[in-house]
């Protein structure tokens, strides 16, 4: 990783962990981490850190640029390893939680991890994978990661390292290992694997401290927020809030798992007034029962990214109460670097059409340089008609420094002078603001027409019957390939044939832009972020052989 962060030694280096520092001196007395009925303060945070960072160094002999991988839901020690990992010299590993152990081997293999902490629950999946390791790899120690609140799961033996003991064994006066260069590795994040080759994402000090101020400002979170986790702290480093937190003092409430009446409930008795997530979350909340939401304390606001969100999810979320943002990002990014900055002229504007304003990714957020949408054969930047498409490209100082081990990548995506192409197809409107149409493996190209994909599923999310839709294309005899749609109905939704999703959409959509296939599942695959995994579908879709004529289909399960 060294020769990723090649710059010279600053002795004034910036860094987001002098966050944690600083939130001791301010915010000391006041709650940092909330956890069922345990509650840190930010002074006792900042002493964990130091405790864990002084053991990883003093006691399992972590020296500086080691990976140092954690395969954690969101709990506090999940939290504190934002701050505790890197403050070892270490570079820290968060690993979705809901892969395979197949996969998870392949991660820990190719990061050269030394160490990795892992929670009960998924230290079955942890075991197969260290047995799949390549003869002779050296496999990384292994610290179990208690929860009593979960009685389920036995206590550790012991003799067994866990991370309560290690904890205990640390200085609390430890003097951190700060980095000789802001450009020196920090973090290292796999992609979300919505492909089939996941690449080592590698951000530096500097970076990460420049998205966290920046979102900050972008999201305007004022000082002592109360930020509910339902984004996966793996996920981006849940887009940069774990470290931003630190800096306004907000109080962290962990949920060891997300779903509709335990985020209503705990935005209620904890007072919530800040979360983010997917679109499926906001998706799960607007679609709850009755009888599982409960009247919002106050003002809750909701920043949500990942994929391009449905106006019709943006609208439904906010007829409950919910104030939502909406960003940009990827993992190469680190966190949000657009947001649909709201104009105050739009708020005069009906409901539907708001929500159709929001829907779109937006403007550069302050703190990133450039954005731009180039056609992909001359590079030249697309007219701002908001119908022609091109590659999404972006210029700042929270790209990433490269993908480890991966030069041909690196070069791949990241050329011409520093900029970062992401493979997100897109429109510029004609006011600046950039709209997402699609992955650019995901337009469907239909007798010579270009189709999105995200355009089609903003149609179908709009039928009152329908939960999710996803659109893939599907081989067709004369069309060459058509739309396919994959759709999940609400409870209670009614008899909803495929015959009538069609007929709805022709009333909605130009002709050749219809699903020619409709396919219902009782659920659709999805990331751990909540992305729906079009490439299973794709492949789904490829199997069942190109379409001739009318072709619906209806499956219970897949």
């Amino acid at each position: 990783m060294d020769k990723l962060g090649a710059n010279p030694a600053n002795s004034c280096a910036l860094t987001p962990l002098g966050f944690l520092e600083r939130a001791a001196t301010v915010f000391g007395d006041c709650p940092s981490v909330v956890y069922h009925d345990t509650v840190f303060t930010w002074s006792q945070t900042h002493r964990r850190c130091l405790r864990l960072a002084s053991a990883l160094v003093s006691s399992l002999g972590i020296s500086r640029g080691d990976v140092v991988s954690v395969l954690l839901p969101n709990v506090p020690a999940m939290y504190e390893m934002h701050f505790a990992v890197p403050m070892s010299g270490a570079v820290l590993n968060s690993i979705n939680t809901r892969l395979d152990a197949r996969t998870v081997s392949v991660l820990l293999r190719h990061s050269g991890s030394k160490l990795i902490f892992v929670d009960p629950a998924l230290l079955p999946v942890l075991r197969d994978a260290l047995r799949l390791l390549p003869a002779g790899h050296t496999a990384p120690r292994v610290v179990l990661v208690e929860d009593p609140h979960e009685k389920e799961f036995p206590p550790a033996p012991a003799a067994a390292l866990t991370y309560e003991r290690l904890v205990e064994k640390g200085d609390p006066e430890f003097a951190w290992v700060r980095p000789a260069s802001e450009w020196d590795p920090m973090i290292l994040n796999y992609t979300s694997g919505t492909t089939s080759a996941p690449k080592g994402v590698v951000h530096c000090h500097r970076g990460i401290f420049l998205i966290t101020v920046d979102s900050l400002v972008d999201w305007a979170v004022p000082p002592r927020p109360t930020y509910l986790w339902t984004l996966p702290m793996f996920h981006a480093n849940g887009w940069s809030f774990p470290w931003g937190m630190a800096v306004v003092g907000g109080t962290n409430v962990c949920l060891r798992r997300v779903d509709a009446a335990e985020v209503f409930d705990t935005i209620a008795r904890r007072g919530v007034n800040h979360l983010c997530g997917a679109p499926v979350v906001l998706n799960m909340l607007a679609n709850a029962p009755e009888g599982v939401r409960k009247p919002l304390p106050g003002k809750v606001r909701i920043l949500t990214a990942g994929a391009p969100p449905p106006a019709a999810v943006l609208y439904r979320t906010e007829a409950i109460g919910f104030e939502v943002s909406h960003g940009y990002g990827l993992t190469e990014t680190a966190g949000l670097v657009l947001s649909c900055a709201w104009k105050g002229e739009w708020d005069k504007l009906p409901a539907s059409e708001r929500a159709r304003l929001k829907a779109r990714q937006g403007v550069r957020t302050p703190g990133m340089a450039e954005v731009d949408v180039v056609d992909g054969e001359t590079g030249r930047s697309v007219p701002r008609d908001g119908s022609t498409m091109g590659e999404i490209v972006l210029r700042g100082g929270c790209i990433t420094l490269g993908y480890l081990n991966d030069e041909a990548a690196t070069k791949a995506a990241i050329r011409d002078n520093g900029w970062f192409y992401t493979g997100d197809v897109g429109v510029m409107h004609p006011d600046g603001y950039v709209e997402i149409r699609d992955r650019s493996k995901d337009v469907i190209i239909s007798g010579g027409e270009n189709i999105s994909s995200v355009e089609v599923e903003s149609v179908l999310y709009g039928h009152p019957a329908v939960n999710e839709a996803a659109v893939v294309a599907r081989p067709d005899e004369f069309w060459g390939e058509t739309p396919c749609a994959f759709v999940s109905l609400k409870q209670g939704g009614g008899a909803v044939t495929a015959a009538d999703v069609v007929a709805w959409s022709r009333e909605r959509m130009p002709r050749y832009m219809v699903p020619k296939t409709v396919i219902f599942r009782d659920e659709l695959p999805k990331t751990s972020t909540g992305k729906i995994q079009k490439y299973v579908l794709r492949n789904i879709a490829k199997e069942m052989g190109p379409t001739t004529g009318t072709n619906t289909k209806r499956n219970s399960k897949m």
